[in-house]
């Protein structure tokens, strides 16, 4: 793969050309560099990539463009957004789906991640053209069909919200592509890249998203706890949901959900080389979260799975109490419905040997000690 020949194939989808600078093309050429280097795609994950990466340029375009046109998005003021900025596999995504219920709460769901433009509006959100093409997508899904085990690892239906690395992935800085391919090499350029700019596409996205539909933003991804004082400086008053889990069975968990979705895309035995790598990365993000917590923790509420698991509405309750939010008796009931529905498990059982991934729990939790003991993991 060539960037120039992605790139042209994202400005002919989209027919147009101003990317709003040059900022992606680092990351793109570190991205096609790896997948070269170590993804050892089969015959569906060439095109798939190929895919992926015209569809977010093209985004990024359609995103530029809009702006252009309507320059007062200037004057949106993304207001008191909250960053659910724990480990993959310590609860983000049942928290973020549990809190998206709320009736003031504005988080993204796929469909808008991925094609922003033009920004959906209140009226219209459910009957969207892009959430029902999203809804008949999942029925249908490729990956379901071909990947029928996934969704006891991970799921995020069109209706709920997802991660914010699909609009991160615009700017080309995103661990989306290391959750769908084995790529080491993209991951430390992830890793030594400021995030700065990344963070500031990512703020254009959600004044253009909430323009139409406004509400206040919670939004989650794995990814933001590398970048906690990007994120401080872009969203002078985010507030930061830390949420705890034992670090060895996140790492293990996330590495058995890499390769999970990364066997429709390769035929490769990745399993070892994934735990070396989503070790390196879960630890960096516990240790970037730390450091940027003496910096900044007075922003910062903790959250511990075991609660969320044993008691999600009284675990809830006592988040927003401590982020000031108000708990409205709707929001009440919706969550307990939501509770009542989406039970864990419901789609099986997640099973892993930490073994599998060359991953031994000993050596793992000797590192983050101190951070397992601090939130009484340990």
């Amino acid at each position: 793969m060539k960037a120039e020949q992605l790139i042209d194939a994202a400005t002919t989808t989209a027919a147009l050309t101003d990317f709003g600078g040059d900022g992606y093309r680092e990351g793109l050429d570190a991205l096609l560099a790896s997948f070269d280097e170590s993804a050892e795609p089969n015959a569906i994950g060439e095109p798939t990539i190929e895919a992926l990466v015209t569809s977010t340029l093209a985004a990024r375009l359609q995103v530029v463009d809009w702006w252009t046109q309507h320059p007062e998005l200037a004057h949106e003021q993304i207001v008191d957004p909250v960053f659910i900025v724990g480990v993959a596999r310590s609860g983000t995504t049942a928290l973020s789906h549990l809190l998206s219920v709320d009736p003031a709460v504005r988080s993204p769901r796929q469909w808008e991640a991925q094609a922003p433009v033009p920004p959906p509006e209140v009226a219209s959100y459910d009957t969207d053209e892009r959430h029902l093409a999203a809804l008949e997508a999942d029925e249908n899904s490729i990956i379901h069909a071909l990947n029928p085990g996934f969704k006891a690892m991970h799921y995020d239906p069109p209706n709920m919200p997802t991660e914010c690395v699909p609009i991160m992935a615009q700017h080309l800085v995103s661990l989306q592509f290391n959750a769908m391919f084995h790529l080491p090499g993209y991951a430390d350029f992830v890793l030594g890249v400021d995030h700065v700019p990344t963070y500031q596409h990512h703020k254009l996205v959600y004044q253009l998203l909430q323009s139409r539909h406004p509400g206040r933003w919670v939004l989650k991804s794995p990814h933001h706890a590398l970048a906690v004082d990007a994120i401080a400086e872009v969203y002078p008053d985010a507030r930061f949901v830390w949420t705890h889990r034992d670090p060895a069975t996140c790492i293990a968990s996330t590495a058995s959900i890499s390769c999970g979705l990364g066997s429709t895309f390769s035929d490769a035995d990745h399993r070892v080389a994934a735990g070396k790598l989503w070790t390196t990365l879960l630890t960096e993000m516990i240790d970037r979260t730390g450091d940027a917590r003496q910096r900044h923790g007075d922003r910062f509420v903790d959250v511990d799975y075991r609660d969320l698991v044993a008691d999600p509405l009284a675990t809830t309750a006592r988040l927003y109490d401590d982020l000031g939010m108000d708990l409205s008796a709707e929001a009440e009931q919706r969550m307990a419905a939501h509770v009542g529905e989406h039970r864990q498990h419901r789609f099986g059982r997640h099973e892993y040997e930490l073994a599998d991934f060359g991953l031994d729990a000993d050596e793992l939790n000797e590192p983050l000690s101190s951070y397992r003991e601090t939130y009484g993991l340990a």
